[in-house]
């Protein structure tokens, strides 16, 4: 078991940023003020910088000086990149996946979570959707144990959530593809 704290403040608030980042309510290049950020939570400044920077180093945001904080644009070479690096995190867990369980039960959350993924798809609900495509990656670490690649991966999950919802408003029709990419997937760790 691992013991997990509660998040502080600032993950809070940059959770909180985060999610208006990747639905799209805060655009590509539209500044962030601290004092705005502070005043609509009722928060200190002290903890909505530090929100800031964390988000800065999860890519959603670019911190310069004396302009302040402003959303990363996404460009087609920033997604490609991300999700080159994705698609090898997802191969690494997959294989530990394939050589690690040994009973069938280890591979009840893989099909909870491809059972919530059909949900999703058919209420085409794409919040849900992404978040359970990344409790997919979740579901694998434990088979992994590699405490460095779950911290990558948190890291870049929102990076790469912003990227995915996206192509999903825009292409509801790659959450079919995604659905049976995983079927393929689990096929092949049972064979």
């Amino acid at each position: 078991m691992t013991f997990k704290a509660p998040d502080g403040l600032a993950e809070q608030i940059a959770h909180h940023l985060a999610e208006r980042i990747i639905r799209g309510e805060l655009k590509p290049g539209e500044r962030i003020q601290e004092q705005k950020v502070t005043l609509a939570l009722n928060v200190s400044r002290g903890s909505v910088r530090e929100a800031l920077l964390i988000l800065e180093r999860r890519h959603l945001i670019a911190i310069l000086p004396r302009r302040g904080a402003h959303v990363t644009e996404l460009t087609a070479h920033k997604v490609q990149s991300l999700c080159t690096l994705m698609s090898e995190m997802y191969i690494l867990l997959g294989n530990a996946v394939a050589q690690r369980w040994t009973a069938p039960s280890d591979l009840g959350p893989f099909l909870q979570i491809q059972q919530r993924l059909v949900d999703s798809y058919e209420r085409q609900d794409i919040s849900a959707f992404v978040e359970d495509s990344f409790n997919v990656m979740r579901a694998a670490y434990p088979f992994a144990d590699n405490p460095y690649l779950q911290e990558t991966v948190e890291n870049l999950h929102p990076a790469m959530s912003r990227a995915y919802y996206l192509a999903l408003e825009q292409r509801k029709a790659e959450m079919s593809e995604f659905l049976a990419l995983f079927a393929e997937l689990l096929e092949a760790v049972l064979a």
